[in-house]
């Protein structure tokens, strides 16, 4: 395994990150166990959790696993999605964030989180007070860095803007969806994170399954997240994703390469990118992801699979200036 820097932080995190969304969810206490083993035997010292995946249950199972190693490894949850009944129970205030953060530590059983993502945009809460609050648990030592998910390009700049002027803690770690069918991070954000000196940790890799072999525009399983999560069947609704899954695979099978493994591996071999958050459902399937760690990814492959998806147009439209 290498391990590579976080941004401009100087923590070196693993060029892969678990993902542990399906802890006590998908997979039970013991299967989450195993995976996690699994990671460790590989090398990965990078672990990313939320607050609202399986409604807490995952960082619990997480802490327990945490203990004992706790000062090798690099955790991160997130905050802004509902943890209760309460009107208040959710978004990016002042009052939210610090209690969402206390009961987190808690679930995780650890003083500090090493990241602490805002999970998603709330447009009902300045900026400047999502960033005052997060600043104020990096002086109470709750959180090491601030970090943000699924915000578009222009509002990570503002909040950088407003940190700077400020002098609060900025961003340092992104979280943005990316892989051979989702492209649009190539357009702003990715460039953004390379001239701002930001780690970024792209999910989905495998598109929620799409890139694993399973699916094709004829062929759709029974069971798997794009049918039987509402949120992810939605997500790849388009048809054109499974012409593009459809592609890979016979390019993958042509390469003798497990399209987990290359699906992965392209991600990670943006210059952007830091380190591609992976998951499964259990330690079986978790291998081909975890493969991705060894494979030697040429620029005559990358370029290859690149090409298997449209390459999105850039930020002014100005396609002509590309073709230079």
């Amino acid at each position: 395994m290498n391990y590579v820097l976080a941004g401009k932080t100087g923590v070196r995190v693993s060029e892969l990150c678990f993902g542990t969304m399906t802890f006590g969810d998908s997979a039970d206490e013991a299967e989450s166990k195993k995976m996690f083993q699994a990671c460790l035997d590989k090398g990965i010292n990078f672990f990313d959790c939320a607050n609202v995946y399986a409604k807490g249950r995952s960082e619990e199972i997480l802490g327990d696993l945490i203990q004992g190693q706790r000062d090798e490894l690099v955790i991160t949850s997130k905050v802004f999605g509902k943890t209760g009944t309460d009107v208040n129970a959710g978004g990016l205030s002042r009052r939210h964030i610090t209690k969402a953060v206390e009961a987190s530590l808690k679930r995780l059983k650890t003083d500090r989180l090493d990241f602490y993502f805002v999970h998603q945009f709330d447009s009902q809460t300045p900026i400047e007070e999502t960033l005052q609050a997060l600043d104020d648990l990096v002086k109470r030592g709750l959180i090491l860095y601030p970090a943000v998910s699924n915000w578009a390009a222009w509002q990570i700049v503002k909040a950088l803007g407003i940190s700077a002027q400020k002098q609060l803690a900025r961003f340092e770690l992104i979280q943005p969806m990316y892989n051979l069918a989702k492209r649009q991070v190539e357009v702003e954000i990715l460039p953004m994170a390379q001239a701002e000196g930001l780690g970024v940790i792209p999910y989905n890799p495998l598109g929620g399954g799409l890139l694993t072999g399973k699916y094709t525009k004829s062929t759709k399983p029974e069971v798997g997240r794009l049918v039987e999560n509402q949120m992810y069947g939605k997500r790849y609704s388009n048809e054109e994703y499974y012409a593009i899954a459809e592609r890979f695979i016979a390019y993958a099978k042509d390469q003798a390469v497990h399209p987990v493994t290359l699906a992965v591996s392209w991600v990670k071999a943006h210059p952007g990118v830091t380190s591609p958050i992976i998951g499964a459902r259990n330690t079986e399937q978790l291998q081909a992801s975890l493969a991705a760690a060894d494979y030697v990814m040429t620029d005559e492959v990358y370029n290859a699979i690149s090409a298997l998806s449209p390459e999105p147009p850039p930020a002014t439209d100005r396609s002509e200036e590309k073709m230079k």
